[in-house]
């Protein structure tokens, strides 16, 4: 059994940040984000190969985790030569593919018990297996209407509100039984969502949803990704380095923090970062790698990729910035600063 990971898109909504960083490898704290999704697939034994399918800077995404070795399971890289969307990608791979496959959007955070997918998959004999999470503004959103005994009867794209008659949407996980992707053309861009999904309701095949009620977020915005960091340090998603563990202060040993320096909970401060006399880290900032802060900067519910240097007396708050930046001394970020890496502000700047 194998997992693709769809990971080949630019990650437009999160640029600057992702003009050199592919989404699937930003930074969720010192992690790259796969590394989460990664973790969950381990869980199943079954899972003998991991297939990134990828497009956008595949290299880096490669140079990051090999052949698969630091992580625990094997790593297949498949390179689309153009983007084939989400049901090409998956085409793509199918000659490596000799069983069910376990799929998954390449920006999604879960705690799903993917076991229980499978297992469910399994006892209805499904060609295919869609995951659903529930929203609070079903106008927002694709829905996906199932009947009483979890078969997909219909999709509705952004109904109005009239036309509502659930609230579960596509959760970007599926399981999917490889005879079913005859129907998907070679080398063309081709929609799993659009055509393959409604192809099997249209056709009358075993097509059964599994509604998962726990965590599930899109990374894919600046307000998302600021929001996975916060659920982190504040235990609504179990993960390092934090681990449920809310208003926790992690302090790397490498870090070099001055005297009186004021952090407060919950926050993060990587390896050999300097924090100088003065300062305040807030709750929910994220201190990247080799970063470092002159006197009295005050950082406030910001996140900070790594080896940036912020000058004396700035302030930054809600603010996100990528690596390698150079912030001047007095400057002040508020919430809708999103800087790229390399970014440099001048003494005084207001953003």
């Amino acid at each position: 059994m194998k997992a693709i990971l769809l990971a080949g898109g630019q990650g437009t909504r999160l640029r600057p940040l992702t003009l050199h960083t592919p989404k699937p490898i930003v930074p969720i704290f010192n992690r790259p984000f796969l590394t989460y999704q990664i973790d969950l697939i381990r869980q199943i034994p079954d899972i003998t190969e991991i297939i990134l399918s990828l497009n956008y800077q595949p290299r880096r995404i490669e140079d990051v985790f090999g052949d698969g070795s630091s992580v625990g399971v094997p790593i297949r890289y498949l390179v689309e030569p153009a983007p084939l969307g989400t049901g090409g990608a998956i085409k793509f791979a199918e000659p490596f593919l000799d069983d069910t496959v376990v799929v998954f959007n390449g920006d999604v955070l879960t705690e799903i018990d993917l076991g229980a997918v499978i297992a469910q998959h399994r006892a209805r004999k499904a060609r295919a297996t869609i995951v659903l999470t529930p929203v609070e503004n079903p106008t927002a959103y694709g829905l996906v209407e199932t009947d009483a005994d979890s078969n997909v009867t219909r999709f509705l794209e952004k109904p109005k509100a009239d036309e509502i008659t659930c609230n579960t949407i596509n959760a970007g996980i599926y399981a999917l039984e490889p005879e079913t992707f005859d129907r998907i053309p070679k080398d063309t861009n081709y929609s799993i969502e659009r055509l393959y999904f409604p192809s099997l309701v249209e056709r009358k095949e075993t097509f059964v949803a599994y509604v998962y009620r726990g965590y599930w977020i899109d990374i894919g915005t600046p307000e998302k990704y600021t929001a996975v960091h916060r659920d982190i340090m504040d235990g609504r998603f179990t993960a390092p380095p934090f681990d449920g563990d809310a208003s926790r202060v992690v302090v790397s040993p490498s870090a070099k923090i001055a005297d009186g320096v004021v952090l407060t909970g919950p926050c993060f401060i990587d390896d050999e970062v300097v924090i100088k006399a003065g300062c305040r880290v807030g709750a929910h900032s994220v201190i990247g790698r080799g970063s470092h802060l002159e006197e009295g900067v005050q950082v406030d519910g910001s996140i900070i990729w790594p080896s940036t240097w912020i000058g004396r007396d700035a302030v930054l708050k809600d603010a996100i910035v990528g690596r390698n930046a150079h912030i001047g001394r007095n400057a002040q970020l508020g919430a809708s600063a999103l800087l790229g890496d390399k970014t440099v502000l001048t003494d005084y700047t207001r953003a």
